[in-house]
């Protein structure tokens, strides 16, 4: 007699309650937990990257296990594959197993699941997203992030959202200070000289720092303008037909040609107050400014950022590109004619008051700016006097920091080959050698290191604003894979992403606002004075710095773990716009030729 199908259901929830009670089966489990020990890009990938994720072991395994790509929504498994080990160890000592999951290229949210070595119980990662417009966000945020830090202007809702605020320092009353004074304006002389962007953390502005900060992102535009001219910013400039990132290099642009003396050309090191600020809103911060001495090293990033200024703004404002020009080779004219005054903070402090205690860019190397500034000149005029600068100068890489701008120019200079001399071939081969056999090192070293990625290939990367280091790392692998067409280039340069975003020894997306784990109390005034709000998004903190030389309590000394997420760690928590610039050029880059592939693919579909 068959017994009706309801009671099948009941004498069989029955057996299986009763079977679980004796042992004899284990009821259905929760979802794994999350793992700290799953170390990969928070934000996600686009479908046709490369997609890897780091597991950190105490020790190796024997054994190779296996994971899965399940589907976030349904836990449905989209890949399965074998965790590999890595032929070195963390600096921390502890082993790592690489999670390789190309293949999958459906849009979609994701995370990964193994079986934990050690424990044997399956944990997961962070949900991820794959998709062709997962890093739009934060490329815009990236560029938006110099909004927030506009001086001499009110942030408004419409564009800062619950970041509005008041203005700060007007700076249309600037003094001169002894150090800078001239017959034409003897020390305390009032100058106007407004806008421009916050430096950093501080509520100062330096022609040194915004000199690789305007022409990383003035490089940018030129190397990707198509992609840049459809990107909207939300930014009060933003209606007009100009692209929103030169609107925004402008805001600081016109700040910074009011740092020239228009007497003699010479150019002051920084607008200033004595002493920093305290932790305070910016309309609050109402120290007296001052400009600070002339320098011979912001003559010259002055001049290289003004001579490709004239050439990037000539298509929107003709007048104003030829009053940059001018502008540049005045400042050119007084480098040549002060070649060596140097800026020695110290030295300054004992000959003149008020002593000034801010931050000093001082560069007792000036080659390199010569270098740049004599290459932005020859690209922008022709005048053959500025090539034999740029080619007697060596030829060797040097990876770019506001102390080293050499290769800001060379990067220039292949950009448009089109405009070097026709003698100028073994040059250009040389350094385009240089280039390439560089990246192709540090894209090898990357390869063999526990987390897969050039920056952790030499502790000597991990300096006060490391994670600058890792971003024109970045860029150099762009401009590599700009120059050869060589696909392995574009994946180190998402690797460096992967690192910036997660896949790192901290476990942080080192990115304020992006990410699960990121930052919360960065070194920043403007956060600092509403602790009620999130910190502003789209920042990048220095990263792990093991010097620590803000003296706060760190979690570790090793090199890639650095990193303390706590207000008073300007030493590796702060935020600073030549860190965000070349952020800004690599995850823009990568979304541009993202988009140029899946434009390509569609069309050819």
């Amino acid at each position: 007699m068959a017994i009706p199908s309801n009671n099948v259901k009941l004498v069989c929830a029955c057996a299986l309650i009763l079977a679980a009670a004796a042992g004899h089966i284990q009821p259905a489990q929760a979802k794994p937990a999350t793992s700290e020990n799953i170390r990969l890009n928070q934000l996600g990938f686009s479908p046709s990257s490369q997609k890897l994720a780091v597991v950190v072991t105490p020790t190796a395994s024997g054994a190779t296990p296996g994971f899965v790509v399940r589907a976030a929504e349904s836990d449905s498994i989209a890949f399965e594959g074998t965790l590999q080990p890595s032929g070195e160890k963390t600096w921390s000592g502890k082993s790592t197993l690489i999670a390789a999951f190309t293949a999958v290229e459906t849009p979609g949210s994701y995370y990964l699941e193994i079986t934990e070595p050690g424990n044997g119980m399956p944990v997961r990662s962070t949900v991820f997203t794959i998709d062709e417009s997962v890093y739009r966000d934060l490329a815009s945020a990236s560029i938006r992030a110099f909004y927030y830090q506009r001086a001499s202007m009110a942030l408004t809702e419409n564009h800062a959202g619950p970041w509005q605020r008041a203005a700060g320092h007007p700076d249309d009353r600037v003094l001169i200070h002894p150090s800078a004074a001239s017959k034409s304006r003897p020390a305390g002389t009032r100058v106007s000289a407004p806008k421009g962007w916050y430096d950093a953390g501080d509520y100062n502005k330096y022609v040194v720092n915004s000199g690789i900060t305007m022409g990383t992102l003035m490089s940018a535009f030129e190397r990707y303008a198509e992609y840049f001219l459809h990107q909207k910013l939300n930014i009060p400039e933003s209606d007009n037909d100009v692209p929103d990132i030169l609107d925004e290099v402008r805001y600081n642009l016109d700040w910074l040609a009011a740092m020239q003396d228009p007497e003699d050309g010479g150019v002051y090191h920084k607008l200033t107050s004595a002493s920093f600020e305290g932790m305070i809103a910016a309309h609050l911060a109402v120290q007296p400014r001052y400009m600070v001495q002339k320098t011979t090293a912001a003559a010259l990033d002055f001049a290289a950022v003004l001579a490709q200024a004239a050439r990037v703004f000539k298509p929107y404002d003709p007048h104003a590109a030829r009053h940059y020009l001018q502008a540049a080779q005045n400042a050119w004219q007084w480098a040549e004619q002060h070649p060596d005054i140097r800026y020695r903070q110290d030295e300054l402090n004992k000959t003149f008051d008020p002593d000034v205690t801010t931050g000093a860019y001082g560069d007792e190397q000036l080659a390199d700016e010569r270098h740049w500034a004599a290459a932005e000149l020859f690209l922008t005029t022709g005048d053959q006097a500025y090539w034999e600068v740029v080619r007697s100068t060596p030829a060797d890489f040097s990876l770019p920091n506001w102390a080293d701008v050499r290769w800001l120019g060379n990067y220039s200079l292949l950009a448009h080959k089109e405009r070097l001399p026709a003698n100028s071939a073994i040059w250009r081969s040389r350094v385009e050698k240089h280039l390439v056999d560089t990246a192709r090192k540090l894209r090898d070293a990357g390869g063999r290191n526990a987390y897969r990625v050039a920056m952790v290939s030499d502790a000597n990367n991990f300096v006060w604003g490391s994670n600058a280091v890792a971003a024109n790392q970045g860029i150099l692998f762009l401009e590599a894979f700009r120059m050869t067409g060589d696909a392995d280039f574009l994946r180190s340069a998402q690797d460096t992403l992967d690192y910036l975003l997660g896949r790192n020894a901290t476990g942080y997306s080192y990115v304020t606002g992006f990410g699960r784990k990121t930052p919360q109390h960065p070194h920043h005034r403007l956060a600092a004075a509403r602790p009620e709000l999130p910190p502003l998004p789209g920042f990048l903190v220095g990263g792990p710095n093991p010097s620590q030389q803000d003296g706060c309590d760190y979690p570790s000394n090793v090199a890639d773990r650095s990193y303390t997420d706590h207000m008073c760690s300007y030493a590796s928590n702060e935020i600073a716009i030549n860190w965000n610039a070349p952020l800004a050029y690599l995850i823009n880059g990568l979304s541009a030729i993202e988009t140029q592939h899946a434009e390509g693919h569609r069309h050819h579909d």
